[in-house]
């Protein structure tokens, strides 16, 4: 009788264990059931003990949210370089920036099989306006380079600009490059139900950093509250839902949520976990950021047939039909934003119209057991490569 076969060992890298709770747990459990020994590596935290509860196993990494000490970013790479020669996986999914760049080197000197990186957006470097000769830029695709230049690899971009960017810096080969518009959703988690009745919400889902549009988003409200033609007298409510993320140098702080508060022009609920049951709650989702890779919280509007206002940028125009499920403003616009916002809430058969699309699109490009069976083709393709 023949020796049983191995199973396959694929190995999900992100940086925080609660990132891959929210955007790739779903896909770590599938691979499982389809045959897959799944193991995942992160950065320590309370959360490690809900990635473990799910049958998985789990492996920390050290990795730091600034990336501004030379010495530490070392050890991360060394860290997952030796992570690879022990666990010796079959694939690397690697996913958010720290972790494809330094699992893309890493996984080369480890002579790893195959390699996926997903490119959730390409960070601040690439955000700002360019004066003259950019080195970070420049270091960025250097890095790019080196990380994504693995012989049997695949790009999972979530956004065309994004692709577009690495490919014409001659990051990305021929062929390397796979569009699936983002992490997916539970169509039967985030149902599209009747919009409530009582004043007009629009809600904004997100972390509290400054890139996201948090400021705007304070602005516009403030903007509207002084606006007398809102939904026939019915109000207008702006709620923010999220947290400010010390950990990051965009995040606001603290006593600006309490001064929020205290002028009551905008309502904040902080981190919360029912989004659906926020949506359902609410009538427009507002996202005003200033990039993103695909947003999630977009995505979760969009099924459950919420209509959104977001910006004209990279990601979040990805995120909707524009003119169909949303309207677009001008980043950092506040006053555009106001309008935008304004518009939906005086007009209830164009907002419920467009929620309406945007669960079209969701069951059309967002279901997550679609995006699900994308990532195990791609895993599958790689793997029977080098079998």
């Amino acid at each position: 009788m023949p020796p049983q076969q191995r199973k396959k060992r694929l190995l999900i890298v992100v940086n925080n264990p609660l990132f891959f709770l929210s955007h790739r747990l779903q896909l770590a459990l599938d691979a499982k059931q389809a045959g897959y020994d799944v193991h995942i590596a992160t950065m320590d935290g309370s959360a490690v003990a809900d990635v473990v509860s799910h049958g998985l196993v789990h492996h920390v990494i050290p990795m730091s949210r600034s990336g501004k000490n030379p010495l530490e970013e070392a050890h991360t790479l060394y860290a997952l370089w030796g992570l690879f020669r022990r666990l010796r996986p079959d694939v690397v999914h690697a996913v958010t920036i720290k972790p494809v760049l330094y699992g893309g080197i890493a996984a080369r000197l480890a002579g790893v099989k195959a390699y996926v990186a997903a490119i959730s957006g390409l960070g601040f470097v690439f955000t700002r306006q360019k004066q003259g000769f950019d080195f970070l830029r420049v270091a960025a695709i250097g890095l790019y380079r080196l990380a994504l230049g693995h012989p049997n690899s695949r790009v999972i971009f979530q956004n065309t600009n994004d692709r577009d960017v690495l490919q014409n810096a001659h990051v990305v080969r021929a062929g390397q490059a796979v569009m699936i518009r983002g992490s997916g959703v539970s169509l039967d988690a985030f149902p599209a139900l009747p919009e409530p009745e009582g004043p007009i919400v629009a809600i904004m889902v997100a972390r509290l950093l400054r890139d996201k549009g948090v400021m705007e988003f304070v602005e516009a409200a403030r903007i509207a509250s002084r606006r007398s033609d809102v939904a026939g007298g019915r109000g207008l409510r702006w709620v923010l839902v999220g947290a400010p993320d010390p950990g990051n140098p965009a995040s606001v702080l603290a006593h600006d949520v309490e001064r929020w508060r205290q002028e009551g022009v905008v309502e904040c609920l902080g981190e919360r976990s029912d989004i659906a049951s926020l949506y359902a709650d609410a009538h427009i989702a507002v996202l005003p950021s200033y990039r993103e890779g695909l947003p999630k919280s977009l995505v979760e509007a969009a099924a459950c047939g919420r209509a959104v206002v977001t910006t004209d940028v990279p990601g979040c125009r990805d995120a909707i039909e524009p003119g169909a499920s949303g309207l677009l403003v001008p980043v950092r616009d506040a006053n555009s934003l106001a309008e935008a916002v304004l518009r939906l809430a005086n007009d209830d058969a164009l907002r419920q119209q467009m929620g309406a699309e945007g669960r079209r699109l969701a069951e059309r490009e967002f279901d997550i057991e679609q995006i699900i069976s994308a990532h195990l083709a791609i895993y599958d393709a790689l793997t029977n490569r080098t079998a």
